[in-house]
């Protein structure tokens, strides 16, 4: 009984008490009917408790059928997060099926003179297959081939331009699996001008150095060589103020107060920094400085801490460093490799981004693998340089946009609130987002298959909505995917599979209740 029943129930019988000292015992009866008759109706149940035991769930169910529910069921592998998102939590009954799920990883955007990777992972890959990489004529850009439920293929784009490449799956036989299509466009490079600060000299940075100069990057480098001595490389050759910054977190503990918070105030303009914590010694710095949290790693770990990143075909193994961040409301997760175990964190800073690094020694893969440590470096100068002053860092983190399901963009480096126009879909507005590492974001529904285009400012990306034919086994994937986080943060408690209990109707009480207010209010007037 809730506490207004009762509040009603006690004021009914305190009406009647005072009838009864004065020996009116219809008044009485009156009041005590008028009290009984409120609290039951304060305690009837409300219009939006659920009246309904298991609601099945398709593509078209809406919030308003589900809040009616005490608990769902899903067929087939469920609906997309999008979907699901929009749907309140409730108790889950799901039967996952065991047909074979597909994922695709490959960038949308990459940089001209920068290799295309397409990773294809199946859930059951009975024997040996094949993945292969079409141009938009057919041909074949690049064929792999092994058993394993993962392969990889590359290729490098000659020209700056968007097109709609095709990723086929064949088994052993050359029976074709799966096929679709795989949107990519490539930009023309930015030249980067890098900043590097170091304060010891190693092998990784001088690995560094020379992966970024053989790039054509112009280079504004010092190194700590002792109390007075610093060595200068390249700073009279830069023609342009520096759009990157890399330094090592050594050189950043060396600084006084006012060197970092110069570096940090480059930053806040927009530049983005790249933090090599392989010799961090002070976590006390970077907690006052940049909030960040340091644990140290675990020496008897240390081998099953070691980061397995995946550089095109080349598994490179990695040392952790000697301190790790631990992920706040300010510092996420970056990069994670094959295990899950992230080797990149970062945290967004005004206009610009902050990158941590958390693995070294990668140059003892410089001979054995160097065409692999390339790859890799070119992937973590991506994510690191990503929102730099120079334009806006794109994020699409919808893998299968398809039309009529609610698709997001998402934006470094640009202010919430500002506007953001979608081709077809008028002008929306950028929108904070928590979730996404301080990046804004903003939704649409597509309403057709093909390319969108969006602009921000002078900055545009091209969007790729496939149809709804497009890759079903990926597509199964995403949903079988989405349905399991639901169902982590469904409300705990079995679907009730019973009749519903029968509820008593409202009008009897009010009814009740207004025949004794009229009664005591006539025999009052008497």
């Amino acid at each position: 009984m809730t506490p207004l029943a009762i509040a009603a129930i006690a004021t009914g019988a305190a009406s009647a008490a005072l009838y009864l000292r004065r020996r009116r015992w219809l008044d009485a009866a009156l009041a005590t009917t008028a009290g009984c008759a409120l609290a039951g109706l304060l305690t009837l149940p409300s219009a939006a408790t659920p009246d309904v035991d298991v609601l099945t769930v398709t593509d078209d169910t809406v919030a308003a059928d589900v809040v009616r529910a005490r608990g769902i069921a899903v067929a087939g592998h469920g609906l997309f997060e999008a979907q699901w998102r929009d749907l309140p939590a409730r108790p889950l009954a799901w039967q996952a099926p065991r047909d074979e799920l597909l994922w695709l990883d490959f960038p949308r955007t990459v940089a001209l003179g920068r290799a295309f990777a397409l990773t294809a992972r199946r859930s059951a890959a009975p024997g040996p297959w094949r993945l292969q990489l079409l141009a938009e004529n057919g041909a074949v850009l690049h064929e792999t081939k092994g058993e394993g439920p993962q392969l990889t293929v590359q290729w490098l784009p000659p020209l700056a331009e968007r097109m709609v490449l095709r990723a086929r799956l064949l088994d052993g036989a050359g029976k074709t699996l799966h096929e679709g299509p795989v949107p990519l466009t490539v930009v023309p490079s930015v030249p980067l001008h890098v900043l590097g600060r170091f304060g010891s000299a190693s092998f990784d940075t001088r690995v560094l150095n020379e992966l970024l100069a053989a790039s054509g990057a112009q280079l504004d480098w010092r190194t700590v060589l002792g109390k007075a001595v610093t060595r200068s490389e390249g700073a009279a050759s830069m023609t342009a103020p520096a759009n990157a910054a890399v330094i090592d977190a050594a050189w950043f503990e060396q600084q006084g107060g006012a060197g970092r918070a110069a570096l940090l105030a480059q930053v806040a303009q927009g530049m983005p920094l790249l933090v090599l914590g392989g010799n961090a010694a002070t976590p006390a710095v970077w907690r006052e400085a940049l909030a960040l949290r340091l644990v140290e790693q675990s020496a008897t770990t240390e081998q099953e801490d070691t980061r397995h990143v995946m550089a095109g075909d080349t598994v490179l193994a990695l040392a952790p460093a000697a301190w790790h961040p631990v992920a706040s409301a300010d510092w996420t997760v970056l990069a994670a490799d094959r295990a899950g175990k992230p080797w990149a964190w970062q945290r967004p800073w005004r206009q610009g981004r902050v990158a941590w690094l958390d693995v070294a020694g990668w140059h003892r893969h410089a001979i054995t693998a160097p065409a692999g440590v390339a790859l890799w470096w070119q992937e973590v100068l991506d994510l690191a340089t990503r929102g730099s002053p120079t334009q806006i860092g794109w994020v699409q983190p919808d893998p299968l946009p398809l039309p009529g399901l609610r698709t997001e963009l998402c934006a470094h480096g640009v202010r919430p609130g500002s506007a953001l126009t979608v081709d077809g879909h008028g002008t929306l507005t950028w929108q904070a987002r928590a979730d996404r590492g301080g990046a804004v974001c903003a939704a649409f529904w597509p309403r057709q298959p093909g390319w969108i285009a969006a602009r921000a400012g002078k900055e545009t990306v091209d969007t790729f909505v496939y149809a709804a034919t497009d890759w079903p086994a990926w597509q199964r994937a995403l949903r079988h995917e989405a349905t399991q986080r639901y169902a982590a943060r469904a409300l705990p408690g079995a679907v009730r599979t019973g009749a519903a209990t029968a509820a008593w109707p409202a009008w009897p009480f009010a009814l009740l209740l207004a025949g004794s207010l009229l009664g005591l209010w006539w025999r009052e007037r008497r």
